[in-house]
Parts: structure tokens; C-alpha cells; sequence
């Protein structure tokens, strides 16, 4: 009877050290594969609420903090890097995502007046990260409700700019883009398209990673004519966390972080060349 129980013991602490070896190796990969697309850390909440709690869905060439609250995408994190030929294959179908708790399907918006707007985007993801990529981003948990004037011409507009301009210039841009919600829940939570909840407007950080980091950022409203010039929605970093509640860069320090994110700075994007340009479609 003991030599059969120590046999068994033995059996379940071998099979405890596979699991924890192979949970520490599956750790190792996720931190290595966000370190990846996510420059300083994947964005975290500044204080736990049940509109700021979100769970990070790793897909290929980005990663998402989604919302079960918003029924959204509270961030969308994403790096692009300079290639030589950089090219998109056809447009795939939009999916659904059966990771999101409530079920929202690829006819979710039909009526409703908004697009499906691509928060990773399509072009520049299948342009730096490839195929399988590209079709990742029509999982219906990387759209959101936007106005087709802001989805079709102002938000194109800037998403082409960085990826035709700015990436070249710099080689890299490390990219999050979201939605903006009212600060009260209650205020919006039956402004729905469906199940998901419609934002006021989207905003997109870009940062040149390296010693000297530089950023801009772009808050974009969902009431748009399409035509403004992009420098019209410059604001901070620390305005977009301030409407968000998110830290966006929690692994920088104080001192560098206020640096990056309290002003707005445009030396060396000329941003004067490019934001008046019109949509490349």
C-alpha cells in the first residue's frame, strides 16, 4: 500500500514539474511576443474599474485589450518597421472573434449608420507582418462603430501617413490606437451598435522607440467632415490617458514618461508636408 501511494506521488510531482515548466515556458513566450509589439509595456489600467478592466488577446502582428463591459477594443498595440516592397494581398472577409464573451457578428453594424472601422490596420499590418496577419485584422474584435466620413477619408488619411511616411522616415513606429468613451458609463452605455458600444472619437499614439524617444498623438472625433488637416487633432499623451484612464507606456520612468507624454512636439516628423494629403483611395 505505501510503495503504491509513493508511486503515485511520484507520478503527480513529476507531472506538477511538466506543468510548471511548461507554464514557464508559455510565460516566457507571451512576455517575449509582447515585448514585440508593445514598446515600454502593454498599456495597463491607472485604476481598476469595471470599465478599464480588460483581458489581452494576442493575434498576430498586434495585440488587443478587450473590453466585455464596452463590448470593444480598449487598445489596439502594434509595431511597424521600413520594407522594401510593402504590398497588401486581397481584402478578407470580416470574422467573428469567439474569444469575445458576447457574440458579435460580421452583420453586427448593417443599419446603424457607422463602418466597421479597422483599429489595427489593414494595409500596414499585411504590409509588415504578412498574410495570416492580414487576416486577423477583420476579427470583428479589432472594429469599432466609426462615421464613414472619419473611417473612409480623416482616419485613412492619417493611417496612410504613417505607414507611407512616417515609418520610412524612422524606420520604426510603434503604434496604439483606441476609442474614446464619455467619462460617465451611464452617459453612453444604451449608445450601442448592437452589443458594442459606439466611442465619441479614436485617438492613435505613434513613437519612434530608442533613447531619445519622440511621439505624436492624434484624437480624433466621430464628427468629422473628412478634410481637416491632420496637425488640427494633435493633443498629449497625457490628455489621451487622461480621457482613457490608461498607462500607456507603464514601464518608462517618471522622469522619462513626462518628458514623452505631457507636450506635443513635431520636430522631425514635418508633419506640415504630409497632413493636408488627400486619402491614397
Amino acid at each position: 500500500m505505501t510503495s503504491r501511494w509513493r508511486r503515485k506521488a511520484r507520478r503527480f510531482g513529476i507531472t506538477l514539474l511538466f506543468v510548471m515548466v511548461g507554464s514557464g515556458l508559455w510565460y516566457a513566450q507571451e512576455r517575449d511576443y509582447r515585448d514585440q509589439l508593445s514598446w515600454m509595456g502593454v498599456p495597463e489600467w491607472q485604476q481598476l474599474t469595471p470599465t478599464s478592466f480588460h483581458r489581452v488577446l494576442r493575434n498576430d502582428g498586434y495585440l488587443l485589450g478587450w473590453s466585455d463591459v464596452r463590448v470593444n477594443a480598449l487598445w489596439v498595440s502594434y509595431l511597424l518597421q521600413a520594407v522594401e516592397d510593402p504590398r497588401a494581398g486581397p481584402r478578407p472577409s470580416f470574422r467573428r472573434d469567439w474569444r469575445t464573451l458576447w457574440p458579435v457578428g460580421t452583420d453586427s453594424y448593417f443599419g446603424s449608420g457607422y463602418d466597421r472601422g479597422h483599429l489595427a490596420p489593414n494595409y500596414a499590418i499585411a504590409a509588415v507582418h504578412g498574410p495570416e496577419a492580414q487576416e486577423q485584422t477583420f476579427l470583428m474584435s479589432n472594429m469599432a462603430p466609426q462615421r464613414p466620413d472619419l473611417n473612409r477619408r480623416l482616419w485613412q488619411r492619417l493611417e496612410e501617413v504613417v505607414m507611407d511616411h512616417f515609418v520610412p522616415r524612422f524606420g520604426v513606429i510603434q503604434v496604439i490606437t483606441g476609442p474614446v468613451f464619455p467619462e460617465r458609463f451611464l452617459d453612453n452605455v444604451t449608445h450601442r451598435v448592437g452589443l458594442v458600444e459606439v466611442p465619441q472619437a479614436f485617438y492613435k499614439i505613434l513613437v519612434v522607440p530608442g533613447e531619445s524617444p519622440r511621439a505624436l498623438a492624434f484624437l480624433m472625433p466621430q464628427e468629422v467632415s473628412g478634410d481637416e488637416p491632420l496637425d488640427d487633432f494633435l493633443v498629449s499623451i497625457d490628455a489621451i490617458e487622461a480621457r482613457t484612464g490608461l498607462d500607456f507606456f507603464p514601464s518608462l520612468s517618471v522622469e522619462a514618461a513626462g518628458e514623452l507624454e505631457a507636450e506635443v512636439n513635431t520636430a522631425g516628423w514635418q508633419l506640415d508636408d504630409v497632413a493636408g494629403l488627400p486619402a491614397r483611395f
